[in-house]
Parts: structure tokens; C-alpha cells; sequence
């Protein structure tokens, strides 16, 4: 279907010249065209759900629709375009500029002042525009002369204005489930106008089966590797063109890992990873581990996070996992790719199968907090450099007692000036033992918790 026709203000009949159909590849072809035809998003589209109810009324507010590639954005905005009794424009975040931004919305503000009609204006890859563009954008939809659809592939709270987000609705849109995908590709196959029906195809279920789990929850990687096979196979003497499981898997050979440098699964993959070791599952790390080595990920960006979580969740349980973490660093730093997986997989089983104690983490969060809120503390005379000359007629270090004259290398003698207690031990691996002395130093001391 044409573009201009698919998104005219009063909908063309869904028929289209064979020539125009033919040549889309067959997602494009096959995209839905109504709510009834779209697959998956039922937490926000089944029957009831506020957006559904929005889009059934024509009462589409601003909205922009978040989520991976393949899961139905652009379509979802088509098939509200093809609902609206509302003009309909439509900018791309690749191709389009500011000049072409404020042509549109020029024309938007000249309709709804002649005409009184309103105008919904579809964005496509809308984190694309800079900063500048897009506050381009935001008097026409404050005052609502264009009713915006953005649709992105990166979080929105980090990529479009804030006074946009604040202006519009996001839905966000979950990668596609196998069995969503499964009925696209059935569909595909029956269909004479649009899909491959008007050819003689027989596709075993298990060879659709693997399309629909090795898309990961691409719809369009789906029904594009369908085509694919339909279009490289050779049919039989019988004139029928069957797709096996071979064919299946050479079409759609793995999965594509959807991991961009700068978006959404390069931080939510190592958020995993980390809370994955911190939450003792050595079988997790390493799968979040695989998807970043598979990606590409930097080593170094890797293992710096090993060497925050060895400090801050393993802590004085396990005093090694630094330093293990720490020869894991250097080992990928010294050889790179691909021998590097292996020392990092090695401090991530350390770290995740460790005992795990975060109590030098919060301890020294609380002295900051204490110096941040102005609990200045003079450094007591006893303490204080005796080493230059003159220092014996301020009173500096006059009374200090040398701790390895005494029994135990421990003398009671303070060390602050004020009674506070920053550290508290877990009772894990060996911050046990730390434990234990640690009470019988503050009880020698006549130390208190300080309230």
C-alpha cells in the first residue's frame, strides 16, 4: 500500500496494486492493519486497556511508544493513523530537519485555525533529534496544534526532552512472545493478497517453530526470514516448495542480539550481570556475561564493574574477590579478545559464589554523609603531626600511645574525639572473625554505638 494512501485522513480501501505489493518485502506487506490483526502488547492494547479504549474513541493524546525493534511501534502508529479522523503527517528522527519540522508544523497551526482540524504527527526514531529539534516541537504540542506519536528504540526518560515526556503518555512495548509470532508467520502463509498464499508452500511446524523462538521477539526478522526461505527454495516435483528445519535454520541463523552501545541493553545487560552476582547466581552472570562477549562489549567496561561489585557487595566477606577481580582487569586489559572471557568469567563466579557483605560500602557512605552535613571533627592533640619543629610547644601528639608497645598490638586510646560507629561487620565469611575483634576492641575501648 502506499504510504501517502495508508495514512490519508479518510482511510482507501485496504486493496492495492499486485506491482506495489509484490515489491515490499513481506513484514512490510504483511504489517497489520488493525487492532483486531495486532500481535502481542496485551498489557496495554487487550480489550479494556486505556490505550485500546483511546484508540477505538479517536481520543489519542500525545503518546510515545518505547521498546526493541520488531515489537510493532510504527505499526501501532499506522493503525491508529488509519482510525484518526485527524490529518496525518509524518517526520523521521534519520531523515527529517528542522526545516522540515516547522513546514509541517506550519501547516498544522494554518489547518487547525481554517479548518479547525487537528493534525497527529508520527516520529519515527524520534531519540534521533537533538535537543535543539525537539524543543522545536514543544510549543506546537503545549498548545495543541499537533497531537504527537514518537516512537523509539531507547528509553525515553534518558532521550527526549523531559518537557516533551512530561506532555505524553509512553507505552512501552515488550519484545514479541513465540506464540505471538507464531499465527504472524501462519498468516503470512495463507495469505494470497498480501503474503506468500498464491504460492505453493508447505512449512513443517517445527521449522516455523524455530523462525518464530530465533527471531527473539522480532516480528519483522520473522517474517522476513520466511520470505527468505520461500524465495530460496526450490520446489519439488510436485510444484510445492517445502521448508524443513534445515531450511528454517539456514534462513535465520542466530538470534540478533539486540545490545546498542549507547541504549537500553548496553546498561539494563550489565545491571543484570551485576545484580545477578551481587544476588549469588553464578548461572545468571554468566549468561549476561555471554550477551555482552557476544556483543562486542569493551572488556574494560566489563571488568570495571567487577571491581565495584567485589568492593561494594562482596566486601571484607571475602577479601580476595578484589583482588581476584582486580587480576581479572589486568589479565583482559594485557590479552583482549577472546582469551579474555576466560579470566572474567573466572572472577564472576568468585565474586557471584562469595560470601557477601556490603557493610564497607555503607560504612564509608555514612562517614560521607556525616562530613557532607557539617560534623566537623578537629583531629584530636594526641594525633596530631609531631614531626616539625615547634609542634611540642602546640601540644601536637603530646600523650599519643604507640600501639605495638602494648599486648596484642592494642592500646585503648582515642582515635576521634567523638563516639561514632561507622563499621558494622556482617557475621559473613570472614568478616566473622572481624567481627569478634572488632567488639572486644570497642568494649576495651568503651565504645558505644553513637545514636
Amino acid at each position: 500500500m502506499p504510504q501517502q494512501e495508508f495514512f490519508s485522513p479518510t482511510p482507501a480501501p485496504h486493496a492495492e496494486p499486485a506491482d506495489v505489493t509484490r515489491a515490499a518485502p513481506l513484514a512490510a506487506r504483511m504489517r497489520p492493519r488493525t487492532l483486531d490483526e495486532y500481535a502481542g502488547q496485551e498489557h496495554i492494547l487487550k480489550p479494556g486497556m486505556l490505550l485500546r479504549r483511546a484508540i477505538e474513541a479517536d481520543r489519542i493524546q500525545s503518546l510515545i511508544f518505547y521498546g526493541p525493534p520488531g515489537t510493532g511501534k510504527t505499526t501501532l502508529a499506522q493503525i491508529i493513523a488509519h482510525r484518526t479522523r485527524n490529518h496525518f503527517e509524518r517526520l523521521s528522527g534519520v531523515e527529517s530537519n528542522v526545516a522540515d519540522m516547522r513546514r509541517v508544523l506550519a501547516g498544522a497551526a494554518n489547518r487547525l485555525e481554517n479548518s479547525g482540524r487537528s493534525t497527529l504527527l508520527f516520529i519515527d526514531e524520534i531519540h534521533r533529534f537533538n535537543k535543539a529539534q525537539q524543543d522545536v516541537l514543544l510549543p506546537d504540542v503545549e498548545g495543541g496544534v499537533v497531537r504527537l506519536i514518537g516512537a523509539t528504540t531507547h528509553n525515553p526518560f534518558f532521550f527526549v526532552n523531559s518537557p516533551l515526556v512530561s506532555r505524553s503518555q509512553i507505552f512501552e512495548l515488550q519484545p514479541l512472545a513465540e506464540a505471538d509470532i507464531l499465527p504472524l508467520l501462519r498468516r503470512a502463509l495463507a495469505d494470497a493478497e498480501r503474503g506468500l498464499g498464491h504460492l505453493k508452500i508447505a512449512a513443517d511446524d517445527d521449522a516455523l517453530a524455530h523462525l518464530a523462538k530465533m527471531a527473539d521477539g522480532d516480528a519483522r526478522k520473522a517474517l522476513n526470514s520466511l520470505e527468505l526461505a520461500a524465495m530460496t527454495t526450490l520446489p519439488g516435483a510436485d510444484g510445492i516448495t517445502r521448508i524443513d528445519m534445515p531450511v528454517a535454520e539456514q534462513c535465520i541463523q542466530k538470534k540478533a542480539i539486540v545490545y546498542d552501545g549507547d541504549g537500553d541493553a548496553h546498561y539494563d545487560t550489565i545491571s543484570a550481570y551485576i545484580k545477578s552476582m551481587r544476588g549469588s547466581d553464578p548461572d545468571a552472570a554468566l549468561y549476561w556475561l555471554a550477551k555482552m562477549i557476544h556483543a562486542g562489549e569493551d572488556p574494560r567496561f566489563i571488568t570495571r564493574r567487577i571491581l565495584i561489585c567485589a568492593a561494594e557487595d562482596v566486601g571484607l566477606a571475602d577479601p580476595m574477590a578484589l583482588v581476584l577481580a582486580s587480576s581479572a582487569h589486568q589479565a583482559a586489559e594485557f590479552v583482549g579478545w577472546p582469551e579474555a572471557r576466560i579470566p572474567i568469567a573466572q572472577a564472576t563466579i568468585y565474586i557471584a559464589t562469595a560470601f557477601k557483605s556490603n557493610s564497607a560500602y555503607k560504612a564509608i557512605d555514612a562517614a560521607l554523609e556525616d562530613v557532607r552535613s557539617g560534623r566537623t571533627i578537629p583531629v584530636p592533640k594526641h594525633l596530631r603531626d609531631a614531626s616539625y619543629k615547634g609542634a611540642q610547644r602546640l601540644g601536637s601528639g603530646a600523650g599519643y600511645q604507640y600501639a605495638h608497645d602494648f599486648s596484642g598490638h592494642f592500646v585503648a586510646q582515642d582515635y576521634l574525639g567523638v563516639d561514632r560507629q561507622y563499621y558494622e561487620p556482617s557475621d559473613q565469611g570472614v568478616e566473622k572473625k572481624i567481627q569478634e575483634r572488632l567488639r572486644l576492641w570497642r568494649e576495651l575501648q568503651g565504645k558505644g554505638k553513637a545514636p
